[in-house]
């Protein structure tokens, strides 16, 4: 039950992001918003405050930023969503998914304030390794994997585990001067991965206890480390649910509700094991995540997401006139076919997992 409490909060936070996003690029831009909700469902409480409603419902997953001649309601004035600029609804629409990016953002920043971060250089050479035979040196600085350049070493781990243990190009900074490598990852059985055969210098966080012998990391740093992770998390998303979409995910890749509910129980559970504030590192580490997931998986162009709005956006754009109403209804119609069709999918490989 305490799992289920803290998912619904979490998502909450992630939901109220959101649709955030939509309700000031909305406001900002002149367009009524007529109600801003939290939850769907059956009204539970709602108070209004000016020209919009401000609502919760019963149900606590979802939520909306309603907004006058949205839906080609008939409701077109001069402060509707219609009666806007094509410019001005692809902001309006696209401001979602970017708070989603922004929330992550935050949590990476305050993950790595109080905690560490793992850099791409070579702290240790670990021995009967690949990186011990190739003569890397403590110090070197990993710059690209396969032509990929890295910034964090999250990268370069997403990098080795996407090769799948073939044989990668490794490019080194040593000195002032790249060097180049080829080398086949060796496969740790404990760690259930491929490694490449070193240990990262790692940093102090802002706010973190300090630890010595280790240097303390500068905010510019900390940004840009999160600045990075956003960006690895966001394309790590798309590509999932690329395959997800296509139906060539293994199950082991994605999850529904359920999954997110035992995932954040299970890692606030560990780390309790620690201490009150690892456990709520643990489900920020996940909020970060997920808020990369929300913002990837709403701007997929698939009608019914803001992504397939910003699509049809751009169709308007083109043809330089909107498509017909009842067209457009059908398209979004069919998208959230296809989503329930989807989330059907999804929800099966949840109870499936349960049982394995």
């Amino acid at each position: 039950m305490f799992s289920i409490i803290i998912s619904v909060i979490l998502i909450g936070i992630l939901v109220i992001a959101h649709e955030f996003g939509h309700f000031i690029a909305a406001k900002k831009s002149g367009i009524l918003v007529e109600e801003f909700a939290i939850g769907m469902g059956t009204k539970i409480f709602s108070r209004k405050k000016g020209e919009t409603e401000y609502s919760i419902r019963l149900l606590p997953l979802g939520g909306f930023c309603r907004m006058q001649g949205e839906e080609d309601d008939g409701t077109i004035g001069p402060r509707s969503f219609l009666a806007k600029s094509v410019g001005i609804r692809f902001i309006v629409m696209a401001a979602g998914p970017f708070m989603n990016f922004i929330l992550a953002f935050i949590m990476i920043f305050g993950l790595t304030s109080t905690s560490y971060m793992a850099v791409p250089q070579i702290n240790e050479v670990l021995p009967d390794t690949p990186a011990q035979e190739l003569g890397l040196q403590v110090g070197d600085q990993i710059y690209r994997v396969n032509g990929k350049r890295i910034h964090i070493y999250d990268e370069m781990e997403a990098q080795v585990y996407k090769n799948n243990g073939e044989e990668l190009r490794l490019d080194i900074l040593r000195n002032g001067q790249v060097y180049s490598y080829k080398l086949t990852p060796k496969y740790d059985a404990e760690r259930q991965g491929y490694l490449i055969g070193f240990s990262p210098k790692i940093e102090v966080g802002l706010f973190a206890e300090a630890m010595e012998g280790y240097s303390r990391t500068s905010v510019i740093d900390t940004m840009e480390y999160s600045y990075y992770s956003m960006l690895n998390y966001i394309k790590l998303t798309a590509e999932g649910l690329a395959r997800v979409f296509t139906f060539t995910a293994k199950q082991d890749e994605y999850g529904g509700p359920i999954a997110i509910v035992k995932m954040v129980g299970d890692s606030y559970e560990a780390g309790l094991t620690y201490g009150l504030k690892e456990a709520i590192q643990n489900v920020v580490y996940i909020g970060a995540v997920l808020s990369a997931n929300l913002g990837v998986l709403n701007l997929f162009p698939i009608p019914a997401l803001d992504g397939g709005r910003i699509l049809l956006l751009l169709v308007e754009a083109i043809r330089r006139k909107p498509l017909n109403p009842e067209l457009e209804s059908k398209i979004h119609f069919l998208g959230f076919a296809f989503l329930m069709g989807l989330m059907v999918f999804v929800l099966y490989g949840d109870i499936v997992k349960i049982f394995l």
